[in-house]
């Protein structure tokens, strides 16, 4: 099992920092360090800027969000990353959510599952260098009875078959996960409300002959984010971790689509995920974050003592998890490192992985 970092978020103050985890992460061993984007910093950007200062570790868009860009856009944005990264670029790939594909990029957010094979499609079609002809019910081109003419990518990608991931939630986007993509991107993964999710990602697989009979999720990463909180008082490190669940139980989404909400009732938390919605729709944000279940956030997170964590990490070992892309969840640059260096000592004692570190350097 591999380690990642999630560095989330970047134009919150906190920039530097955040390269500094990407630079320690990379002198333990760490094998990629991802990046988000919602309607804040954009993943190129600044995988552009953690690239340029560092050297090996894998720079991962979790995500680029589809309706944001053209599949030319994402295929030119993607080689061009992964040509000055020397060949670490991930792509990783998704919808959003109505209320920013609709609110903010004006994209209609029907019929997400067509549109994502479809833009997939495109991607990898221009990323082979293939002249881009395509005839889809979302996406045509060029577009017919115009001036336009089907165009090869101009520059040679290192990979053309660079690793592609999608974010996905519900059974049916699993399910292309598994048939299209070369990895997925969980959140609030839980080893042991996995068995649902894997099978519908392994039906997918099985359905385009990817992996082998016995396992047909062979070669496929499942890259689940996980919060990360060392503490010796678990409910402290629990409460932590409290906020950024409900904002995603409550806010990510409307009261009528919200796919982590649906994700918290499909785990058994039902009457919980729709106290917290409520709470964090009426703009009552503590008493949302205080509404998240222990028992839900002990369940998709590592949080208490460093003994406590190292005996949980084998589950995700055990449930398939590839990568284990650590989200440091503490308040400063040091602890942030701390939980970093950590993951990595943690990791090597229970021989789930053997990263070698490089010395250290000043990260100041």
């Amino acid at each position: 099992m591999d380690l990642g970092v999630n560095l989330g978020y970047f134009g919150m103050g906190m920039d530097a920092d955040n390269v500094a985890v990407a630079q320690e992460a990379e002198r333990l061993g760490y094998a990629v360090a991802w990046v988000a984007e919602a309607y804040g910093s954009d993943a190129p950007t600044v995988l552009s800027w953690v690239g340029a200062q560092t050297h090996r570790i894998g720079l991962g868009a979790a995500v680029m969000q589809i309706p944001a860009r053209t599949p030319a856009m994402t295929a030119m944005t993607a080689a061009t990353l992964d040509s000055l990264s020397g060949g670490r670029f991930r792509l990783g790939l998704g919808v959003s959510g109505p209320q920013v594909s609709e609110g903010w990029h004006g994209v209609p957010f029907a019929a997400p599952l067509g549109r994502t094979r479809e833009y997939v499609d495109i991607v990898r079609m221009a990323l082979r260098r293939e002249s881009v002809a395509y005839q889809g019910r979302h996406f045509t081109l060029p577009l017919p009875d115009g001036p336009g003419k089907a165009l090869r990518l101009t520059i040679r990608p290192p990979r053309p078959d660079l690793p592609v991931y999608l974010a996905a939630v519900g059974p049916r986007n699993l399910e292309l996960a598994g048939e299209i993509a070369d990895g997925w991107l969980a959140i609030f993964f839980s080893p042991e409300h996995s068995g649902d999710l894997l099978a519908s990602v392994a039906a997918g697989a099985r359905r385009a002959g990817r992996g082998t009979p016995d396992d047909p999720l062979a070669g496929f990463d499942v890259a689940a984010t996980v919060p990360v909180c060392i503490s010796d008082d678990v409910e402290a490190a629990a409460a932590a971790i409290s906020g950024y669940a409900a904002l995603y139980i409550g806010g990510m989404g409307s009261r009528e689509k919200n796919f982590y909400n649906q994700l918290a009732c499909r785990m058994g938390f039902e009457d919980a995920a729709r106290q917290v919605q409520d709470l964090y729709l009426a703009r009552q944000h503590r008493d949302a974050a205080a509404a998240v279940p222990f028992e839900f956030i002990d369940a998709t997170s590592l949080i208490g003592p460093r003994d406590r964590i190292r005996d949980r990490l084998q589950r995700y070992a055990d449930a398939g998890v590839g990568t284990l892309s650590v989200a440091p969840f503490a308040a400063t640059r040091e602890d942030r490192l701390h939980v970093v260096r950590a993951m990595a000592e943690l990791m090597g004692e229970t021989g789930l992985s053997h990263p070698t570190p490089t010395p250290s350097k000043d990260l100041q």
